[in-house]
């Protein structure tokens, strides 16, 4: 899209916020990069220069602008649904990889030299690993220099800077101010919190965003003692790094209030890269209710309801784990036979005046597990455990779709409706599809179409590749409680 000139500055005329986060805007007359949105005058042509991600357009010397904050946009949705190199390796750095393990530990993970990977992102986002991380780390510092009370030292190492030195320096030649001035306009704007064990954030997101299906899924499937509602809050617990963390999401019409407890602030950046993923915030809804909407039987529902999102989750083997104990039971019952799980097997953890008692257990702690389940199923569970533990299946932000969804066929007892609940809400498929799904198969029923899985997977080709976003709308038709939110008393 980048190099499509034409379509770009066209964007940038209309001043089109669903573009915010594909492309950045850069300025050669003033040196600076902006959202595609950004309220200012127009730029000439001749001095417009368009880059595919902030730490392209900051490699090159440009700053950011500080009227639309372009470092504070939604993520592109390339990394969402792409599943090649580059979008693996921009998901583990959004996790904080490189700040955790450097480029060498980024580069094992997804299995090339350090050459080959700079070769990639150089192609791909016009920056290395390095720049991209360094980025990310500037858009982290200043959500704390703006939004909380942080001493600058903490926010420098809760951003994973490695000295107060080099966050200075970065502050200053990314935004041309210094943290202590971008603190003090804040200020001036009265939105700056007191210091506190808690982090409050403020997650951007492409609109329209309809809550009901996203929320009410995340309640309604609730882990007792790892997840809870509060009001319209979401809350669970998340292992960390540096340890254990809670973080509550409240869904708002124009962002999501997200507030972090955390062991240790070097966590922040995982916190919120996952809190992301986990709602699907950087996801572009008006593309993908565009396609579906030609399908006149997903029409009336999207037209009703827009911008539905498909709830992820926090941790790949966790949602593996939680669908085996799903299979062919209600969802009630997955949640009974999760809450024993974890109630015996995972690892404490405080909440004062809440309700998380627990870490959701590691594949490492279940290596012998009693489960009230036909002898089949735990035989499945055992299996599952089994390849987690040792690598052969990786579900990580960095992990290979491909490579996944070969070694979950090969397990006796995942078949292929849990093979692509994994794919839809682990590894973050867009196009993932479980056909044979009841509650997808009574909606196309109502809906007029065809009921048989393999009839069905023929007439979802018009979805495609967003197959997975259709089954969230199919789902929206029944009265089921994972479509309600706040959730029925």
């Amino acid at each position: 899209m980048v190099e499509d000139f034409e379509r770009c500055y066209l964007a940038l005329q209309s001043r089109d916020p669903r573009f915010d986060g594909w492309f950045y805007t850069a300025v050669t007359s003033t040196h600076i990069y902006c959202r595609p949105s950004c309220p200012a005058q127009t730029p000439m042509r001749k001095n417009v220069r368009f880059y595919p991600s902030a730490a392209a357009a900051q490699l090159a010397g440009f700053r950011a602008c500080k009227r639309c904050r372009p470092d504070a946009s939604p993520g592109s949705p390339e990394w969402n649904s792409r599943a090649d190199v580059a979008a693996r390796a921009m998901r583990l750095i959004a996790d904080g990889l490189v700040d955790r393990e450097g480029v060498n530990g980024l580069a094992r993970r997804i299995g090339y030299s350090v050459r080959q990977l700079e070769r990639v992102l150089q192609n791909e986002i016009g920056a290395g690993p390095i720049a991209i991380a360094r980025a990310q780390r500037a858009q982290t510092a200043r959500i704390l220099i703006e939004t909380t009370g942080l001493a600058m030292a903490d926010v420098a190492f809760a951003a994973g800077f490695a000295s107060v030195r080099q966050f200075n320096d970065t502050v200053q030649a990314v935004f041309a101010s210094s943290p202590t001035s971008l603190r003090t306009r804040a200020k001036g704007r009265r939105d700056v919190a007191e210091a506190s064990a808690a982090i409050q954030l403020r997650l951007a997101f492409r609109q329209p965003l309809c809550p009901d299906n996203l929320f009410g899924h995340l309640a309604a499937t609730a882990v007792p003692g790892v997840e809870e509602v509060r009001g319209q809050t979401y809350r669970r617990t998340l292992r960390l790094a540096h340890g254990p963390g809670i973080v509550e999401l409240t869904p708002t019409p124009d962002y999501i209030n997200c507030r972090a407890v955390l062991s240790d602030m070097r966590d922040l950046t995982a916190t919120i890269a996952r809190s992301r993923w986990l709602l699907d915030l950087d996801a572009d809804p008006v593309a993908i209710d565009r396609q579906l909407s030609i399908d006149q039987s997903l029409a009336p529902l999207i037209a009703k309801s827009p911008g539905r999102r498909v709830p992820r989750c926090v941790d790949g083997a966790e949602m593996a784990l939680r669908a085996v104990l799903g299979q062919q039971v209600s969802t009630t019952a997955a949640q009974t036979h999760a809450g024993r799980l974890v109630q015996r097997h995972g690892e404490p953890v405080s909440d004062p005046g809440g309700g998380l008692t627990h870490l959701f257990p590691l594949p490492t702690a279940l290596r012998s597990v009693a489960l009230a389940m036909p002898t089949k199923r735990r035989d499945t569970f055992a299996a599952l455990v089994k390849a987690l533990r040792s690598g052969d299946l990786e579900l990580g932000p960095g992990g290979d779709r491909d490579d996944a969804m070969n070694v979950l066929s090969e397990i006796p007892g995942i078949g292929p409706w849990t093979r692509q609940v994994i794919a839809m809400r682990a590894l973050g498929d867009p196009d993932a599809f479980p056909e044979a799904d009841l509650g997808v198969r009574h909606a196309a029923e109502l809906l007029g179409l065809p009921s048989s899985p393999a009839a069905l997977v023929e007439r979802a080709h018009i979805w495609r590749p967003w197959r997975a976003y259709a089954v969230q709308y199919l789902w929206s038709v029944d009265d089921h409680r994972i479509n309600d939110w706040p959730p029925r008393s």
